[in-house]
């Protein structure tokens, strides 16, 4: 008897999907059924290059008994109205991060979720990064002593045209280090936070800039840096780096450990441990599917407080204040 697999069907066929299909190929226990988009024509070359049906509509899709799951991979104002008509339909979601536009549409997720019995897991693939879980777990066991200091630093130039797709840095990038720093070293409980645009002047209403100062409920305190305004060129960059600085040790993870000398989708470099996160993320995410055994590594709870951290964040930018995250 054949080992069981998780029909699975993507909500969006953009480029983030690029990545999921490759992570779905590498799953033994996992086959794409077939994918819709808002552009037919992008549908159809991707369902092509997938090997995968193409639907007429999201409403065929999560009907389709042959899809078990569905990853949301639309544009962030669909993430709601998809996961929630996917769960309705009786599948378990992937919902790709940011998962929402604000604090009352992640707690819509969350009775949906719990009202239909069905999982709807945030995408927060670099929790999923193995120095990461490494990290984890030394801090979690204290090896490192109490917490001082986290740092979760983003720096990679976009161009012009590249940032005109996508919003600001503070929506787009920052949920990445918000979670990953939750991951390692627990809750914010105040932020103070900047923007600027500094080098994309043909859109001065997205920032590409933003830094966060967080205080956290263990006592120590974040650093966090999301940008689209510049490379880092030093010899050794904070392209993507985590960092925590504890009273009797230190962790750190970079992209930077393996590069390849290729245009990535949007990086001028590939930076080969992306790809697994993602991997790694999906695999984990077929076996809840399959095995119904266990909690993912991030729910909507962790989800809700990166969302309520976000609005802070937003705030304290519009008032120039400190702002309680609660």
């Amino acid at each position: 008897m054949s080992e069981k697999t998780l029909g699975i069907g993507f909500l969006g066929a953009g480029e983030v999907s690029i990545l999921h299909g490759r992570a779905l190929r590498e799953i033994p226990k996992a086959r794409l059924v077939g994918l819709w988009n808002r552009t037919a024509e992008t549908a159809r070359r991707r369902a092509e290059e997938e090997k995968c049906r193409q639907y007429e509509s999201p409403e065929s899709l999560v009907h389709d008994r042959e899809v078990e799951a569905v990853f949301v991979l639309t544009n962030l104002e669909t993430h709601l109205q998809f996961a929630r008509m996917a769960m309705e339909a009786g599948k378990h979601v992937l919902l790709e991060k940011p998962i929402c536009a604000s604090v009352s549409e992640v707690e819509e997720l969350m009775r949906v979720a719990e009202r239909t019995g069905r999982m709807c897991v945030p995408g927060h693939n670099m929790i999923h990064e193995e120095g990461l879980r490494r990290a984890h777990r030394l801090i979690a066991n204290g090896e490192i002593g109490d917490v001082v200091t986290c740092y979760v630093m983003y720096n990679i130039y976009h161009s012009d045209e590249r940032a005109s797709t996508l919003p600001g840095v503070v929506r787009h990038l920052l949920t990445h280090p918000l979670y990953t720093m939750m991951y390692l070293v627990g809750r914010p409980t105040r932020v103070v936070a900047f923007k600027k645009n500094c080098h994309h002047p043909r859109q001065p209403e997205k920032e590409d800039l933003a830094m966060v100062l967080l205080e956290l409920e263990n006592g120590g305190i974040a650093h966090l840096s999301v940008s689209f305004a510049a490379d880092d060129l030093s010899p050794a960059p904070w392209t993507y780096t985590a960092k925590v600085i504890g009273t009797a040790g230190t962790t750190h993870y970079t992209y930077q450990d393996w590069v390849e000398v290729k245009k990535g989708i949007s990086h001028s470099h590939t930076y080969t441990a992306y790809q697994d996160t993602i991997t790694n993320e999906d695999t984990a995410f077929v076996d809840l599917c399959l095995t119904h055994q266990g909690n993912p590594l991030s729910d909507l709870e962790d989800a809700l407080w990166a969302q309520k951290t976000t609005e802070a964040v937003e705030e304290s930018i519009e008032r120039g204040v400190a702002v309680q995250v609660q």
